[in-house]
């Protein structure tokens, strides 16, 4: 009888040295995108829908996936007046092409324009189960070039369609917030 009393003893203190499991929960906040908001250049704070805007990073060739049940050719394309986009964890800047009306049948009609984002990067404890996340301070904190957080383009020479872009929040710590104003 002890020995079944010992071996119960032995038993229980050994699960109860067991941990839980360490899964990072899926509302725990983890590196966050750049968010950016279009608003209407004849009434500034009147949010504005865009047509078929794709947005392709840098060396990429397909571009951010907006809606996963999409069509190969849709689930890169949207229509709303907010995109998030993410920002390199492993660099200091990253360049993205915006493709306004993309896949028009009238190429007349598809303007784009070329955003190269400056920032520093800080690497922030979570907790042991979700790691690090990295947070994002766009540099310099003004608004207007030269020496914007980003630098604009026009490769094809159509015009700028994003007239004004405006700096609301440097600090990317949370997706909660719109960081960049763009009007057009």
């Amino acid at each position: 009888m002890k020995k079944i009393i010992s071996l119960l003893l032995v038993f229980t203190f050994g699960l109860s040295s067991c941990e839980k499991d360490d899964i990072c929960d899926a509302n725990t906040p983890t590196t966050p995108r750049l968010v950016i908001s279009f608003f209407d250049i004849t009434a500034p704070t009147v949010a504005k829908n865009l047509t078929n805007l794709k947005v392709i990073g840098e060396g990429q060739t397909n571009g951010i996936i907006f809606n996963e049940s999409g069509t190969d050719i849709t689930k890169y394309l949207t229509s709303g007046n907010t995109v998030s986009i993410p920002l390199k964890t492993d660099a200091d800047t990253v360049t993205y092409t915006f493709i306004l009306d993309s896949g028009n049948a009238n190429p007349a009609a598809v303007n784009t324009d070329v955003i190269k984002f400056n920032y520093t990067r800080q690497n922030v404890y979570v907790s042991r189960a979700c790691g690090f996340k990295t947070i994002f301070t766009l540099n310099p904190a003004v608004t207007e070039p030269p020496s914007a957080p980003f630098e604009q383009t026009d490769p094809n020479n159509d015009g700028l369609w994003m007239q004004r872009v405006i700096v609301l929040q440097p600090n990317v710590e949370s997706e909660n917030e719109t960081h960049i104003k763009v009007l057009f």
